[in-house]
C-alpha cells in the first residue's frame, strides 16, 4: 500500500474517532479507497499500525467484548407523582404563618415542574391588606420577566378596569393560581393547578379579603370547584370558605380574553359594578 493510501486511511480513522465511532462493523472491513476489488483485510487498524490488532479494535477507545452483557445504566430517581406533589404542597403551605413565609416556602418548593422552565417565581402584587383580591391563571412572558402578576397587556387593561371602579394596586391584592409561567404561555394543566392550589388557598386565607374575584375559567373552576364555563359563572356570587371564614367570590372574564373579545367588555363592566357595590356596602 502506498504512503498516500496510508495517509488517507489515517485521516479516515481520525474522522471516525471524532464522530464517536468506537467499534468496527463486521469482522473483515473492505478497503473502499481502491478502484478495484482488494483482498480482504483483517482490520482497518492493522493496515495502519504495524503488528496485530484485536478483532474489535476501537481506535484507542475501550469497548466491551461482543458477547459481554451491557453495563447497567445509572438509575435516576423516579419522577414525583402529581398526588405526592400536591400532598407535599399542602404540608408546606400549612407551615406558612405569613405571606412572606409562604413566598419563601414557594421559592424552595420543587414539586411543580414549571419552576424549572420559568425565569422566576411570580407571587403577588398590590396591597395584601386590601378588601378585594383578584386571582388569575398564570404568569405570562412579561410577568415572568418582571416577577409580578398582570404587568403586560392584560395587566394594563386590568389597571384600567380597576380605575373605572375607583381601585388601583394599592387598594387591591393580585395573584395567580399558578405562580410560575407555563412554557409558551399555555394554560396550566389540571395537575399543575392542583399542585399549586394549596399555596393559593393559603395565600387567600392569609390575605383574608372580603371579596375574591376569579379572573377567567381556570381560576374560577379551580377555586370554586365547578365545571361550569366562565360564560355561565361570571356575574354570579359564590360562597368561598377561606379556612377561617366565609367570604363572597365572583367570577369574571380574564383581561386576556377581553383583549381577544372586546364585545365581552360590557359584561365584564357589569361584573365590576357589582364588585364596586359590594365594597361600598360595608
Amino acid at each position: 500500500m502506498t504512503d498516500g493510501h496510508q495517509h488517507a486511511l489515517r485521516a479516515l480513522l481520525a474522522f471516525y474517532q471524532e464522530a464517536g465511532v468506537d467499534d468496527l462493523i463486521g469482522e473483515d472491513p473492505i478497503d473502499r479507497l481502491t478502484q478495484v476489488q482488494a483482498p480482504r483485510a483483517a482490520s482497518l487498524q492493522r493496515t495502519v499500525a504495524s503488528g496485530p490488532a484485536p478483532r474489535n479494535a476501537s481506535f484507542g477507545l475501550s469497548s466491551p467484548p461482543r458477547n459481554a452483557a451491557p453495563a447497567p445504566s445509572p438509575r435516576s430517581a423516579p419522577p414525583i407523582s402529581p398526588e405526592t406533589a400536591a400532598m407535599a404542597a399542602r404540608e408546606a403551605a400549612r407551615g406558612a404563618g405569613s405571606l412572606e413565609e409562604l413566598r419563601k416556602i414557594l421559592l424552595g418548593f420543587e414539586g411543580c415542574a414549571l419552576r424549572a422552565t420559568a425565569t422566576q417565581l411570580v407571587f403577588a402584587d398590590g396591597n395584601p391588606e386590601a378588601r378585594v383580591m383578584f386571582v388569575g391563571e398564570a404568569p405570562g412572558r412579561d410577568e415572568d420577566i418582571a416577577g409580578l402578576p398582570f404587568v403586560g397587556r392584560s395587566g394594563k387593561l386590568l389597571d384600567r378596569m380597576l380605575a373605572a371602579i375607583g381601585l388601583d394596586r394599592q387598594s387591591a391584592y393580585i395573584a395567580n393560581i399558578v405562580p410560575w409561567r407555563p412554557p409558551g404561555n399555555r394554560t396550566p394543566t389540571p395537575q399543575e393547578s392542583a399542585i399549586c392550589l394549596p399555596f393559593t388557598l393559603r395565600q387567600i386565607e392569609l390575605a383574608d379579603p372580603d371579596i375574591l374575584v376569579c379572573l377567567g375559567n381556570p381560576s374560577t373552576q379551580t377555586l370554586l370547584n365547578t365545571r361550569e364555563g366562565i360564560t355561565r359563572t361570571r356575574g354570579r356570587w359564590f360562597a368561598f370558605h377561606t379556612g377561617a371564614r366565609e367570604i363572597r367570590a365572583i367570577p369574571t372574564f380574564h383581561p386576556a380574553y377581553l383583549l381577544r373579545t372586546p364585545i365581552a367588555k360590557r359584561e365584564a363592566w357589569r361584573d365590576f359594578l357589582m364588585i364596586r357595590k359590594a365594597l361600598s356596602e360595608r
